[in-house]
């Protein structure tokens, strides 16, 4: 027992000389400046391995402990790899790449689409809001279409091209207004025996409807004329509030048709003026291609133009003569909203055989009416089947489906006005990207041609200063 505080006391001591070594060492470890790769710049050489020291014991005494990670400014520069037990992690694949490529695809489209019909969405309701600037711009064009040939031909007889200009745009605003007076004329010259007639020709319906196999009774007609005179009476003023409106739509017709007038003659005047400084706001890449394009559709417009007056004015002749034989009454009118009916494709045609043959039917009976109506079928088969192909020829090929399709849209979103414009446009529009189309595709042969001239080609040997001398 005598021995056990002897024993401590030696214990005491040891661990107190080993704490006072393990002060000396760590004072000693953080003395010495840090050792290791110095880092500049993003790409780094590897350091320079020393060989390793031979371990011994005041080795492994010297060795220090693992220094925590500073924080702050005192980061350290080279962050150690991690420890050879850590679990591998494999990498997470890119977004994009787990997305199947179809649906990539379709994506892209979609985007694209919708920017596209956001644009077309603004892009109308813009032409919306200045619908009659837009319409009497483009009836000038079309004017303007059916009459640059002639200040052409004027220009090639000696005639400075003001006065060409001037001679046929006045020639033809004359031309169009005694057709309007005309037909103004004579329908208030036979608005009286055209209400006559018509009255006849009520009486003669209601005696057929009478005797017709529909056993129609007198009571009947009689209740159905009292509930149109009701109906009528009930909307007079949605009757007079259309008269009102009609005058605000008269008033925008003379203003459209002033419009159309000035733009006409600035149009055949500095058309190709006009063209240049349109092709100075196309990008510069794209201009080539716009700059041939532009050629291209007016001549599409031009043949469209002069190829529907001509078919329209070979119909109206031909159902006027028709008509006026059968001894319909108007029938120089009628023939006159024949032709200007035939510059609404397909529908056009149907509602000025329809009214003709209404005329008839109220005025001369269901014979004369069903005899005007196969004269109207037949010159509208000749037109569809002989002329059309013939006047118009290639110069404007259209699917019957679009030009359906093209006129209900344009009716839609512009009336008469859009019915009128929509088939012109398809057929422009159908040949600028034709053109396009081709344009780019020798652009890309002729790239391709001169890469492949420019890689067999023998490289020309350079001379030297000497013999250039």
């Amino acid at each position: 027992m005598s021995r056990v505080p002897g024993l401590l006391g030696r214990l005491g001591a040891g661990l107190t000389r080993m704490g006072e070594r393990l002060d000396e060492r760590r004072a000693e470890a953080e003395a010495e400046p840090e050792t290791g790769p110095v880092v500049v710049g993003p790409a780094l050489a590897p350091p320079v391995a020393e060989p390793p020291a031979r371990p011994g014991p005041a080795a492994a005494e010297a060795k220090s402990p693992e220094p925590v990670a500073p924080s702050g400014d005192h980061a350290p520069e080279h962050v150690p790899p991690p420890p050879s037990y850590a679990p591998a992690v494999a990498a997470r694949p890119d977004p994009v790449l787990a997305v199947p490529w179809s649906m990539r695809v379709a994506a892209e489209v979609g985007w694209r689409l919708l920017v596209l019909a956001g644009t077309l969405y603004v892009l109308t309701q813009v032409i919306s809001a200045i619908a009659l600037v837009v319409l009497a711009f483009v009836a000038a064009l079309l004017i303007t279409a059916l009459l640059q040939p002639t200040v052409a031909r004027l220009k090639r007889m000696g005639l400075p091209r003001g006065v060409a200009t001037a001679v046929t745009a006045i020639s033809g605003f004359v031309i169009m207004g005694l057709v309007g007076w005309f037909v103004v004329w004579q329908v208030m010259d036979n608005l009286d025996d055209l209400s006559n007639k018509v009255r006849d020709g009520i009486e003669e319906l209601k005696r057929w409807a009478l005797n017709s196999p529909f056993h129609v009774t007198e009571d009947q007609i009689n209740q159905i004329a009292k509930n149109l005179s009701d109906t009528i009476g009930a909307n007079t003023n949605e009757i007079t509030s259309a008269g009102l409106q009609g005058v605000t739509v008269l008033v925008e017709v003379l203003t459209g048709i002033l419009l159309a007038m000035f733009s006409t003659l600035f149009l055949l005047y500095d058309g190709p003026k006009i063209w240049q400084w349109v092709l100075k706001l196309v990008p510069a890449a794209a201009r080539p291609g716009v700059a041939g394009a532009g050629p291209q559709a007016w001549r599409t417009l031009t043949a469209y133009v002069r190829g529907t007056v001509i078919v329209a004015l070979i119909d109206a002749i031909c159902i006027g003569v028709g008509i006026y034989f059968l001894g319909v009454p108007m029938a120089v009118p009628l023939a006159v909203f024949i032709f200007l009916f035939a510059f609404i494709p397909l529908v056009g045609a149907v509602i000025s055989g329809a009214l003709a043959v209404v005329v008839a039917l109220v005025t001369d009976g269901v014979f004369n009416a069903l005899m005007v109506l196969v004269v109207v079928l037949a010159v509208q088969q000749i037109e569809g089947h002989v002329l059309q192909p013939f006047i118009l020829g290639r110069a404007v090929r259209v699917h019957p489906l679009a030009v359906v399709l093209s006129v209900a849209a344009g009716g839609m979103v512009a009336g008469i006005g859009g019915a009128v414009v929509a088939v012109p446009l398809v057929a422009v529009t159908n040949t600028v990207v034709g053109y396009l189309r081709a344009y780019a595709r020798e652009n890309a042969l002729r790239s391709a041609v001169a890469v492949e001239e420019a890689q067999t080609a023998e490289p020309v040997p350079a001379v030297p200063a000497a013999d250039r001398e």
